[in-house]
């Protein structure tokens, strides 16, 4: 349960304070343990209020985990601070200029609304996609991050007649899958997306040979899918999100007067709970793990 990060980190202290063993370059050296090398493509808002989201269950996993940050070159990042993405984030090229990166994660981003091809960073986004397929042994893609990879693979996405927001029991298709295998039968699964992907769409491309999928709910429709040859994974859900993140969606989107947010499936935003715990934890150790078993170094 290890993760390495600078000696001044912002958020080590919480870290420390939830159990996860947060070591400076220097000290997991003398471990003499090869950390897992994940990239983490972060295009959220406020990127650097998010990293906790993701360390948190990554540092969950039984192995050690070197966050890799990654910036876009042709995002503004308008909403977050400058001077920390300085200090911490690389280009892609550089990640992969003299290292290998063991795994990749694509994050959600604020832009689900838009076209892909009118999303400013897209056909940088599709270069690392690119090399990703080829070069890396597991690309995690959650929210618009999965969409993003299906678009990749050909598959379109829909707008939602209303936001498909909440937590939604679903049900876990694959119990002997290497990452999903260990989720519960049905699981709790936090939503908060405008688009999603037609049913029919997936399993005409699960017909084809293109994705294989993985989990299922009647109103948030398939959530959990990959690809054939297992080298991208999409998680269109949040489940690294933290309960009070609906209570400031659901207040936000009030407060700017949209009309297809409803309160939130199995959400009391007043006193909120996580009820999804176990499922972060156990499917980022899984594909954590996944990573491992699949890098040949």
């Amino acid at each position: 349960m290890t993760v390495v990060l600078s000696k001044d980190y912002h958020k080590k202290k919480a870290l420390e304070e939830r159990r996860i063993l947060c070591l400076t370059k220097e000290e997991a050296d003398r471990r003499d343990i090869r950390p897992l090398r994940i990239g983490v493509l972060n295009v959220m808002p406020k990127a650097e209020s998010y990293e906790f989201s993701l360390l948190y269950p990554l540092g969950r996993s039984v192995l050690q985990i070197e966050p890799i940050w990654l910036r876009l070159n042709t995002h503004a990042y308008h909403s977050s601070n400058i001077s920390h993405l300085d200090s911490l984030y690389i280009s892609f090229e550089e990640a992969t200029k003299d290292k290998h990166l063991d795994g990749l994660i694509i994050t959600g981003a604020p832009v689900e609304e838009m076209p892909y091809e009118e999303v400013t960073y897209w056909d940088e986004l599709m270069e690392i996609m690119t090399f990703a397929q080829s070069n890396i042994a597991s690309t995690l893609g959650i929210c618009w991050g999965g969409m993003a990879l299906a678009k990749f693979l050909g598959i379109e996405k829909v707008m939602c007649q209303k936001k498909i927001f909440g937590v939604y029991e679903t049900e876990n298709l694959n119990t002997n899958h290497p990452i999903v295998g260990g989720l519960d039968d049905i699981f709790l699964c936090p939503q908060s997306r405008h688009s999603g992907i037609d049913d029919k769409v997936l399993e005409d491309a699960r017909d084809n040979k293109i994705v294989n999928l993985l989990a299922y709910n009647e109103d948030s429709g398939y959530t959990i899918f990959e690809s054939f040859n297992q080298r991208f994974l999409m998680h269109l859900g949040h489940p690294e999100y933290e309960p009070e993140r609906f209570k400031e969606e659901y207040e936000r989107d009030i407060k700017i007067g949209r009309k297809d947010v409803e309160y939130p499936v199995n959400v009391n935003i007043e006193k909120p709970v996580n009820r999804w715990r176990s499922h972060r934890t156990e499917f980022f150790s899984q594909w954590i793990k996944y990573v491992y078993d699949e890098t040949p170094y």
